[in-house]
């Protein structure tokens, strides 16, 4: 008898290991994912702009990046929010971008351009080679400005009053997603085709993939059954962007494998039922979740040697990650030696590794 439904996930028919290049946009879950590939030290972008939930944030990131955006005066404002301080002077709040996180917000307004150009560049320079894009989707609710009724990524605790907040229809979701897609595939074609370099720099030789999924996270303060609502909207606008662009009858060049969808969503609600598997909040996932669900992406995107890599690596972290108690000692110092020893080993067994220790 059977006490465990587990959700069958073919293997994809194209593969991850320590050459390849991965970037992550999306949600909190797509932060904590990314960060259980680079605790392994696989090459990988996390969210250049921050966190971002809705879909049409994400399409607007991703845009600014495939065009090359310079960041100016007209896209970033001063917290209006001011206070007083001690000696009675008047506080000026920070500058922030309201498409960006407020890790790229800046004390001056130079200083937050700055941070938002350079995080664009970044990552276009890291999505020109990337091998896989994994998007991460959080809700279908959105933030809108009350003035224009641009989407926001990121209201920075501004007045309340100053946005408008729905529910985006599937279709609206689609077209975000489709939008994205041809900004990821533009930044991917255009390199190649102004790059004069080798194809194996180029990535010419190999094929690019778009990895959609739903984050398992709750948005338990929209309500239950609008949660619900919010996350089957996401789901609904994938299936309906990879039948009418990546089908096999759908008239274009983007083929099935270059946009596929993994089911995170789907482990966490049917495999991983237990509030064990949450934090102390109970919405967010637990550590062993997060490991549970990174085991099931190599199981779906790596092959076996490259899984045998990744013991390996976790092998070699563990040890890495001793706490020193002394470094004056000479068992500190052979510790270390070994750890060197061990670290060159690896990157000579394993093609693509760095472990920079």
């Amino acid at each position: 008898m059977d006490f465990f439904t587990k959700i069958n996930i073919p293997a994809a028919g194209w593969q991850i290991d320590y050459n390849s290049r991965l970037a992550f946009f999306g949600s909190c879950f797509a932060d904590n994912i990314s960060a259980q590939f680079a605790s392994r030290k696989f090459n990988v972008l996390a969210n250049p702009f921050g966190t971002v939930y809705n879909p049409l944030s994400a399409a607007m990131q991703i845009k600014a990046i495939a065009n090359g955006k310079i960041f100016g005066e007209a896209d970033v404002f001063q917290d209006t929010r001011l206070g007083v301080s001690e000696n009675g002077n008047e506080i000026r709040g920070p500058w922030h971008c309201w498409n960006a996180h407020g890790s790229l917000s800046a004390a001056t307004r130079e200083e937050c351009i700055a941070k938002l150009n350079a995080a664009t560049q970044e990552a276009r320079e890291f999505l020109q080679k990337a091998d896989v894009v994994f998007i991460t989707l959080g809700t279908a609710f959105v933030y809108f400005l009350r003035g224009n009724g641009v989407a926001v990524s990121n209201c920075h605790r501004q007045n309340p009053n100053m946005f408008i907040r729905k529910m985006i229809s599937v279709d609206h979701a689609a077209e975000a997603l489709k939008s994205i897609v041809h900004d990821l595939l533009k930044i991917k074609n255009d390199w190649i085709a102004s790059s004069s370099v080798r194809n194996d720099e180029t990535g010419k030789d190999r094929k690019f993939h778009i990895v959609f999924t739903v984050s398992p996270l709750r948005h338990l303060s929209d309500g239950a059954h609008e949660n619900t609502l919010s996350k089957a909207t996401l789901q609904l606008a994938i299936n309906k962007v990879i039948q009418e662009i990546a089908s096999p009858s759908a008239r274009n060049d983007v083929g099935a494998e270059t946009i596929s969808y993994f089911p995170s969503y789907e482990i966490v609600m049917d495999e991983l039922r237990d509030y064990r598997f949450y934090d102390d909040d109970m919405i967010h996932l637990s550590k062993t979740a997060e490991g549970y669900i990174f085991e099931r992406m190599a199981e779906t995107y790596c092959s076996e040697k490259t899984r045998e890599d990744i013991r390996k690596v976790e092998k070699f972290m563990k040890m890495a990650n001793h706490r020193i108690q002394d470094e004056s000692l000479t068992a500190t110092a052979e510790f270390l030696k070994k750890q060197h020893t061990e670290a060159g080993k690896l990157e000579s067994q394993i093609a693509g590794l760095e472990l920079n220790v």
